[in-house]
């Protein structure tokens, strides 16, 4: 389980295809504390290390973690947003955050406010997922609150801290973003539904 407080950035210095699994070896300053069959968020995907190094650590996404998520995606130079698994001693700053990913967005819209970033993403409300306005959402396993929540499509703001440390810098329109929405607000449409 995670928070969605992004604890620094890595990079993806290697892809290993092995038949339809893949391998990432990710460099970053969280490498070296880590230990093999840890769950590590990463993008928002809950992974385990499997191979550790000075400064790095690899990490393996199955066909259905690549078909889900952005992962599929990666290539060598991309930026991860990185989350370790929270402590159950921890204050739960963002909200919680599973590490499995519903399904992908793609960025429609990025605009600059004169301090921070207004972020619009449409996905497919096929699957059932929704936002509620106000609520909480994982994009790229970061946890944001939801404005402007529609059918298919909702915004979210970001303030300088969160596009610097993150991999939202990176992210412009036609890009795609993994997607968790709150587990809550999932029970809840699950049950509304029936």
């Amino acid at each position: 389980m995670f928070t969605g407080i992004i604890e620094t950035l890595g990079e993806v210095t290697d892809i290993v295809s092995e038949g339809t699994n893949r391998h990432y070896i990710v460099k970053s300053n969280l490498s070296n504390e880590l230990k093999i069959d840890q769950s590590v968020s990463h993008n928002g995907v809950c992974l385990t290390v499997v191979a550790l190094s000075e400064d790095t650590h690899t990490v393996t996404a199955i066909e259905e973690t690549l078909q889900k998520s952005n992962l599929d995606e990666l290539k060598v130079g991309n930026k991860v947003n990185l989350e370790r698994c929270m402590l159950m001693n921890g204050r739960l700053d963002g909200h919680i955050v599973q590490g499995h990913v519903d399904q992908t967005a793609v960025c429609i819209k990025r605009t600059e406010l004169d301090g921070s970033w207004e972020y619009r993403f449409k996905y497919d409300s096929q699957n059932g997922n929704v936002t509620v306005e106000k609520g909480s959402v994982s994009v790229n396993g970061i946890s944001l609150t939801v404005v402007n929540s529609e059918i298919d499509e909702f915004s979210v703001f970001i303030i300088p801290y969160t596009f610097e440390h993150t991999n939202l810098h990176e992210v412009n329109v036609g890009d795609t973003v993994n997607l968790e929405f709150d587990i809550i607000g999932k029970y809840v449409a699950r049950l509304v539904n029936r």
